[in-house]
């Protein structure tokens, strides 16, 4: 009788450990989520996947690019933001859902570089590819997706980030004096 309990036990702890995991990582893969949806997921700061600049809204639509395998993610960059040169460990491909993005690829911040991508634009963040950007007089909102896990590595270990904030502001435990 003992041993039938115990594979009785064995066999309902089982089940439950399947749907444990089967929710936890959405095996099913089916998402379907509206514009309002969305916007009333919970925003983090700038976090895993993003360039890690003050102000960035993050939302994880799909997965976690803080671990391996696929993962998407909608950044809203407020207006007058601008990012240096980085790089992701990651191949990334991305969509401008609205405003306008200012994108170029190098090692170094260059204006003339930058190409204006407005909504419904897509462009891409090949995986150690240096690329820079900023936003205009407007906020932008990206889509991303890449596959975990993701980085961020600034190519200018002196970089600062600009935006527009008359006192300076604490980036990452170091003091940026912001014009």
């Amino acid at each position: 009788m003992e041993g039938i309990i115990l594979k009785i036990s064995i066999a309902i702890f089982a089940i439950f450990l399947f749907f444990s995991v089967a929710d936890a990582q959405d095996i099913s893969g089916e998402q379907r989520l509206t514009p309002k949806e969305i916007s009333a997921l919970s925003q983090l700061g700038a976090s895993a996947g993003t360039s890690g600049v003050s102000g960035i809204q993050t939302r994880i639509l799909k997965g976690d690019p803080t671990k391996a395998g696929l993962y998407t993610i909608q950044l809203t960059v407020p207006a007058n933001t601008t990012i240096q040169a980085h790089t992701h460990a990651d191949d990334r491909v991305a969509t401008v859902i609205s405003g306008t993005w200012y994108i170029g690829y190098g090692s170094v911040f260059d204006e003339k570089k930058l190409k204006p991508l407005t909504a419904g634009s897509f462009y891409t963040e090949p995986p150690n590819a240096a690329h820079f950007a900023r936003t205009g007089t407007e906020p932008v909102v990206l889509q991303i997706t890449g596959y975990g896990p993701t980085s961020t590595e600034y190519v200018a270990a002196k970089t600062a980030v600009k935006k527009p904030l008359s006192p300076p502001q604490r980036v990452n435990s170091k003091i940026i004096r912001r014009k």
